[in-house]
């Protein structure tokens, strides 16, 4: 998969695994990694998929309607590629946090869903519950932070409920935080997530 790797300073920090929206780039979460955790090494990865053009992690068959046979190859296929990442680039492949926004929020809830051990926590920037109607794994004590609109029409409130109330009935640590926007990252999310990030992740 199209990527950068950036080598940390802290080698205790986690590794920030970047999942850019649809039609973004790898470049595009970097100077939000640089808020999160500056001492942290980086993966920053492309979406393997064009939508009219525009890179995405899986396709979808219409707004809100996700091709759920191809997220389950692309989760798959994303979660290959930081195991084989973290053997080319030397990180510790336990200690590895998403960052993902809309679409790669969504491939990141996605890797909670269906494989246990392929992330040590997850900051969803206006996720939606990838697949309903499937059993999660023990997500015991995972910490999950995800921001949210109250005016988002792309990804409703209900849904970002749903998806918590999913998350936390699997075990996992979920804050989650609204804005009054839509669907756009606010700096007040970013704050947010970084006071998240620091009480779960700084020693």
């Amino acid at each position: 998969m199209k990527h950068l790797f950036i080598e940390g300073t802290d080698p205790n920090a986690p590794v920030l695994l970047l999942l850019h929206g649809t039609g973004g780039t790898e470049q595009d979460l970097l100077p939000l990694a640089e808020v999160l955790s500056p001492k942290s090494a980086v993966l920053s990865v492309r979406g393997n998929v064009l939508e009219n053009g525009m890179p995405r992690f899986f396709r979808r068959l219409a707004e809100g309607v996700f091709d759920e046979e191809d997220l389950l190859f692309r989760t798959q296929e994303l979660k290959d590629f930081i195991d084989s990442a973290a053997d080319q680039y030397g990180f510790n492949r336990d200690r590895v946090v998403a960052v993902g926004y809309s679409n790669g929020a969504n491939i990141a809830g996605s890797l909670l869903f269906h494989h246990p051990n392929a992330l040590n926590g997850a900051v969803l920037y206006h996720p939606m519950v990838p697949r309903r109607g499937v059993a999660l794994p023990d997500l015991n004590g995972l910490p999950v932070f995800i921001g949210a609109g109250s005016n988002d029409r792309m990804c409703t409130p209900a849904e970002t409920e749903d998806l918590s109330a999913l998350l936390q009935d699997a075990g996992a640590a979920v804050q989650l935080f609204w804005d009054h926007l839509g669907h756009q990252l606010t700096s007040n999310e970013v704050r947010a997530s970084t006071a998240w990030f620091a009480k779960h992740y700084t020693a």
